[in-house]
């Protein structure tokens, strides 16, 4: 798989809206690697709008899309900016599951956090901006973002 910056059309999101294994499928398989995302509030609508459309019916969904594109050190694999954090994973391959069930099980090669949100271990969304919120698809449009921070009496 060609995962440098002329190809990076191959973004792929989430599939809370459209068949995924036929199209998604391939491309983990054929490269070997993927990521995963944390998206944030200040991203809500690009994330949306990759995640539910197909580059087999908008070639150009990426430059509709407003998102920013990059790659970390070492791995060409296209990200978007504007995540909480964000891991690549080295395929492992389990055919049953990846036929079955879509399921890809990986090894984490490589994390990134933003300090903005994650600082000495823990996530500190309760300190920073809320834009920097992550999202969590609910349905339709409809997403909630991290909520209110609580601490128990038991102390580890």
């Amino acid at each position: 798989m060609d995962w440098s910056a002329d190809n990076i059309s191959r973004v792929i999101g989430i599939p809370w809206l459209q068949p995924w294994g036929a199209v998604k499928r391939p491309l983990i398989e054929k490269s070997g690697y993927f990521a995963i995302a944390l998206p944030t509030i200040e991203i809500i609508e690009e994330t949306m709008y990759l995640g539910s459309v197909s580059k087999n019916d908008i070639k150009d969904k990426i430059e509709r899309s407003g998102a920013k594109i990059f790659t970390l050190d070492g791995f060409d694999i296209p990200l978007m900016k504007g995540c909480a954090a964000y891991m690549i994973f080295k395929l492992i391959p389990e055919e049953h599951n990846q036929q079955a069930y879509d399921l890809f099980i990986g090894e984490c090669v490589k994390a990134y956090a933003d300090e903005r949100v994650f600082k000495d271990g823990h996530w500190i969304f309760e300190q920073a901006d809320p834009k920097f919120s992550t999202i969590h698809y609910v349905a339709g449009n409809h997403f909630y973002s991290i909520g209110k921070a609580y601490d128990t009496k038991i102390s580890i």
